[in-house]
């Protein structure tokens, strides 16, 4: 099989291989073990890769670089529209190429190849809706735009399209999926440390304005005012990390929140199994990885009620849902601090909830699509 792979999703060459933002491409590779042949549409960059990249999992890729483009300005609109016509000519030919076609949405390529995808419907196809599918949710026109597409079964024939969550009223092609990080060989049982000697709370993902790590640090800052032992440790990159080091310093805040920057999966790792709480007050998300991977080892989550987070919280009953409101907030985790025994419980079903979800599931729920 000859799989076409049309993504946003900036690359690196660094000699024969390819390498991308590192949870993608796990999850990528375990798509490519069942194929023969990749052809990958996306833009490439000259760097070299960083800790949060790793390379492709494959000896047959055929990779067709395309420029990255964008349309939040007006020069950069004009720069795009430009770039357009070398890039629908590149995702037509790998899509004529191919044996399937698999779509990284949303994003500006995941539009193109949304558009490019109904001149082939013959041909199977996957899309894989990595943002929130929640028909309600306040999402930019492109977005919507790609949703409206994905589920049109007149324009987007032959297409099973994953989403996070099972929403009602749906298209007969859309199929509620998950993304998975572990393995049932890495489950073990987490006993987490008493809160007498201190409660860790962990942020991870992107130090950007939409994952608002800054509430994070005013959340456990406020604990610590509350005369509660915390501390709170954030790892990723981003454009915030300045005005983070900022308010740490200028508040005070060294001595129990910290930044680590970005890390690899086993450090990641050892850092949710000692921490008690995961915290993301995140604006939109799909699955949060980072919730789910802190479920995975008995962290209590504390998210916003976001896409499908409330029903991976069982609304409340397996963690906290922020309000965004700092006092409502606290109280609310202060009554899990007061309480070992009812962190224990809400700890353990997070536990059993994010466990179902392995990598050895994923992988079946992926040989099957392909098998089809």
């Amino acid at each position: 099989m000859k799989f076409a792979i049309i993504t946003h999703v900036a690359h690196i060459q660094k000699e024969n291989e390819y390498f991308a933002y590192a949870p993608y491409v796990r999850e990528m590779n375990i798509w490519l073990k069942y194929v023969d042949d990749v052809i990958i549409v996306a833009p490439l960059e000259s760097n070299e890769p960083k800790i949060i990249d790793i390379p492709y999992q494959h000896n047959r890729i055929n990779f067709k670089k395309v420029s990255d483009f964008s349309f939040v300005t007006f020069k950069k609109s004009l720069l795009s529209i430009l770039k357009l016509p070398r890039i629908f000519w590149e995702v037509f030919w790998a899509m004529k190429d191919a044996d399937h076609i698999h779509l990284r949405c949303p994003g500006n390529m995941g539009l193109i190849g949304c558009l490019v995808q109904i001149l082939f419907p013959k041909k199977e196809k996957t899309a894989k809706y990595a943002g929130n599918w929640d028909p309600k949710s306040k999402q930019p026109y492109t977005y919507k735009l790609q949703k409206w597409m994905l589920s049109n079964t007149f324009l987007t024939r032959n297409m099973k399209v994953l989403v996070y969550g099972d929403w009602e009223n749906q298209s007969k092609n859309s199929k509620p999926f998950f993304t998975a990080t572990y393995s049932e060989s890495e489950k073990e049982s987490v006993q987490k440390t008493s809160f007498d000697q201190e409660t860790k709370f962990i942020f991870a993902g992107s130090l950007v304005l939409g994952k608002n790590p800054m509430y994070a640090i005013q959340f456990v800052e406020k604990l610590h005012e509350q005369g509660y032992a915390v501390t709170l440790n954030l790892y990723g990159e981003g454009p915030e990390r300045i005005s983070l080091e900022n308010y740490i310093q200028i508040n005070n805040l060294g001595a129990f929140i910290t930044l680590n920057g970005n890390v690899n999966q086993n450090t990641l790792k050892k850092a949710y199994q000692e921490s008690h709480f995961v915290i993301l007050p995140s604006k939109s998300e799909g699955w949060p990885k980072a919730i789910a991977e802190g479920m995975f080892w008995g962290c209590v989550p504390i998210a916003t009620s976001v896409s499908c987070v409330p029903f991976m919280l069982d609304y409340g009953e397996r963690g906290g849902l922020l309000k965004m409101i700092l006092e409502k907030d606290t109280e609310q985790i202060e009554t899990i601090l007061k309480s070992e025994l009812v962190f224990k419980n809400k700890s353990k079903k997070a536990l059993e909830w994010s466990q179902k979800y392995t990598i050895d599931v994923f992988e079946k729920e992926i040989k099957k699509m392909l098998d089809k």
